[in-house]
């Protein structure tokens, strides 16, 4: 057995010592610090050159992969994450074919492997990282050497990292190895800072930060990421002297220039800020790459005109950069004010000319966002498109019986120019409408790669509800609120809010969506019929008849339950058959509520008050007196019913005062007390079907047919009518002498 466990020590002694060789390379080396230098470009040509020189060298694969993905954290804007991590992970495997016994490359593997979401390929590229790590007693013994364990187990521990979060479980005990074993590692201590600032302790980041710089006294990168720390807390003064010291350690340090400009920027200082850029421009000899970050820092200290200034700039000298309209079209989305035309056509730059991998996540997002906002007031455009037909169509109706010829050739200019400016206005609302459909194919694109990411459900049902889509609320308010039918209380509530809102459509797009989810859930059916009859207040359409009678289909399957729901319904239809003068359903109605529960007083007051006001009007839609005494009576028999029940009723104590006056006047053979009329509109001249015409103070009422034509008894001493019309100003009318009352509502 010891001849089989010596042979993989020796191969492991002998490469880590070749390794210490490597990394000891002055071209090696020269590479890395391009790397931190943020010199990418550079960095890149520098690895493939040692590549092409030393292509067994493992190493190299690794500091060339940690280059691509350093690179992309650099500028997460234009950069694509798979693209990206798909070129360091083909590094990588070639850095593991290269050398099989190197752990860093199984390292690498495992980021690109997690960076991408393939968890258990990264778990399985730790654990082979770690099988190279041997088992010790004696950190002067162990193999590898302590200093490179010690890296080994702390880039292990940052390859539990991702965007801004860190695996505490798996990173922190790994990373207190890495420190137990050597205590005097700059990198160890550089990446226990950064798992700290992911752990939102500052305190504990900075301390291990300058452990870092005691290591390494002449490298600039713990002061840079400490001047970071108080940048991000926004304590930028006590940010400055660190971006300093970075400076004063490496004097060519451009990075530290870079975060000075971007501080000064912050702080409105920016002369200073001018400045510090164009020393860090000049130190990486205003190269491309260099102005990308240079525009990344504009980005984030909010320079929008800047960032578009300078990426066209860049576009003059290296067309290529085509990546750069992504960074365009977001500042010109954000800046103020906005610029919606020139950010699309930024973005539709960049989708024509990058491949799709290139296309992240956030790509999709701000060209839906765009187009949203662009096209904000197609739903007022269209209203105002619909506005100027009805009055083109108005104007007609007056051209036709206009003979004066003045009059005439001022209705056709203004025809003429109105429907120019309708069709006008309906060309700029299709053009929105397909501006619209594209935000959605966006948004979609985004949801199938974030399909739980409530804040982005939130904000697509926010645009859906901008643009009057209530149906497409409805179903990404499905996603956001939970699978029905468990979640139907949720969907009702929000249903609910709408109808309050009277935000109608709506509401019954929600209701409707919970209904055939659940096909027997009666709330659901109730609220659809309320929303209907309040979208069609005046029951002119009859939009909410069927949904009520489709309520009592649904609901005489549990009378007994759903005793309220019916009782609801029967007088809805009770009452709605009764103003459309179908008497006959309208008492069977009626009848159905009294009958409803026996011992529910409030459904038999109800009931027996529909059937009274149907008797009513049965009486005095009666042509002969002697045919008017039985529906008289009947109506009073219904009254007297509520008074037995309930024997201080108001109205129906009123109602027999009237029948009473009614009967008597009948009898007498005479009718002092009918008057009548017809209700018109104001402006157009047109009857005013279903208006209400009531005796102030009285219960007396009466509505219009559909030819605004009324006709009915009042009682004797009646002082005042009130006619009223949905949409129309109220009118009170004093009553004389005369009979007949024609009246004109405005709106």
């Amino acid at each position: 057995m010891k001849p089989l466990i010596l042979k993989p020590v020796l191969g492991l002694a002998v490469f880590f010592t070749v390794l210490a060789s490597n990394t000891k390379s002055q071209d090696l080396n020269s590479a890395i610090q391009l790397t931190r230098s943020e010199q990418y470009d550079k960095a890149g040509d520098m690895f493939k050159q040692l590549i092409a020189k030393e292509p067994s060298n493992s190493s190299n694969y690794f500091y060339y992969g940690e280059n691509f993905l350093l690179d992309y954290y650099s500028d997460t804007i234009s950069n694509s994450l798979t693209v990206s991590a798909n070129q360091a992970k083909e590094v990588y495997q070639k850095g593991v074919d290269a050398g099989p016994n190197d752990p860093l490359n199984y390292i690498g593997l495992a980021k690109v492997a997690f960076y991408l979401g393939d968890d258990q390929k990264a778990i399985e590229m730790r654990a082979k990282a770690r099988n190279y790590l041997l088992p010790y007693k004696n950190i002067k013994k162990i193999v590898p050497p302590a200093k490179d364990y010690a890296f080994i187990l702390a880039k292990i521990a940052e390859s539990y990292i991702k965007e801004d979060k860190v695996d505490t479980s798996q990173a922190l005990p790994l990373i207190r190895e890495a420190i137990k074993i050597d205590n005097k590692n700059r990198d160890v201590y550089l990446i226990a800072g950064d798992i700290y600032i992911l752990m939102n302790d500052g305190s504990r980041a900075i301390s291990y930060y300058n452990l870092a710089q005691m290591a390494d006294p002449q490298s600039p990168t713990a002061n840079m990421k400490i001047g970071n720390i108080y940048v991000k807390g926004r304590a930028l003064q006590a940010a400055i002297p660190y971006f300093e010291q970075a400076i004063e350690l490496n004097a060519n340090y451009a990075p530290a220039y870079r975060e000075l400009g971007q501080l000064y920027l912050l702080a409105q200082r920016f002369a200073q800020s001018k400045e510090y850029f164009e020393k860090y421009l000049a130190l990486t000899a205003g190269n491309i790459p260099a102005k990308v970050r240079y525009v990344n820092a504009l980005y984030f200290a909010k320079d929008y005109e800047g960032v578009i200034s300078n990426v066209e700039d860049i576009f003059k000298v290296d067309k290529s950069r085509t990546y750069m309209n992504r960074i365009a079209g977001y500042s010109a989305y954000e800046k103020t004010p906005p610029d919606y035309d020139k950010a699309l056509a930024y973005m539709e730059t960049l989708f024509a000319t990058v491949t799709p991998d290139r296309i992240i996540p956030r790509d999709y997002q701000y060209m839906a966002r765009i187009l949203v906002k662009k096209n904000i007031n197609a739903p007022k455009i269209a209203d105002e498109a619909i506005a100027l037909k009805e009055q083109v169509e108005k104007d007609k109706s007056r051209l036709a019986t206009t003979k004066v010829a003045a009059d005439k050739a001022k209705l056709n200019a203004a025809i003429a120019k109105n429907t120019a400016k309708a069709d006008s206005l309906e060309k700029i609302t299709r053009a929105s409408a397909a501006e619209v459909d594209k935000a959605y194919v966006n948004y979609g694109k985004l949801l199938e790669l974030r399909p739980d990411d409530r804040a982005l459900l939130g904000e697509i049902a926010a645009t859906y509800n901008s643009f009057r889509d209530y149906y497409g609320v409805a179903k990404t308010l499905s996603k956001m609120l939970g699978p029905l039918p468990d979640a139907k209380e949720d969907f009702m509530q929000v249903g609910r809010a709408y109808y309050n809102g009277e935000r109608y459509q709506g509401a019954d797009s929600i209701f409707t969506v919970v209904a055939k989810a659940v096909p027997d859930y009666i709330p659901a059916y109730l609220w659809i019929a309320r929303t209907y009859s309040k979208l069609d207040p005046d029951t002119k359409l009859g939009l909410a008849k069927p949904k009520f009678e489709k309520l009592i289909e649904i609901a005489e399957k549990d009378s007994t339950t759903n005793v309220s729901e019916l009782a609801e319904a029967f007088g809805f239809l009770g009452y709605y058959h009764m103003i459309h003068e179908n008497y006959t359903l309208s008492k069977a109605y009626y009848n159905r509520l009294v009958e409803l529960d026996p011992d529910n007083k409030d459904f038999r007051i109800r009931g027996y008050n529909g059937i009274g006001l149907v008797e009513l009007r049965l009486a005095g839609a009666e042509k002969t007196n002697e045919g008017r005494l039985p529906y008289i009576t009947r109506s009073a028999d219904a009254y007297n019913k509520i008074l037995a029940m309930e024997p201080n009723n108001a109205s129906a104590k009123a109602q027999l005062n009237y029948l009473k006056e009614f009967e008597a006047s009948v009898k007498k053979g005479i009718n002092p007390n009918e008057i009548k009329g017809v209700i018109k509109d104001a402006a157009s001249g047109s009857p005013v079907a279903y208006a209400s015409i009531r005796v102030k103070d009285t219960a007396a009422e009466n509505m219009t047919n559909t030819k605004g034509e009324y006709k009915f008894e009042i009682p004797q001493s009646s002082e005042v009518l009130i006619i009223s019309a949905k949409g129309y100003v109220t009118q009170e009318i004093p009553i004389t002498k005369s009979r007949v009352y024609n009246v004109s509502l405005s709106k």
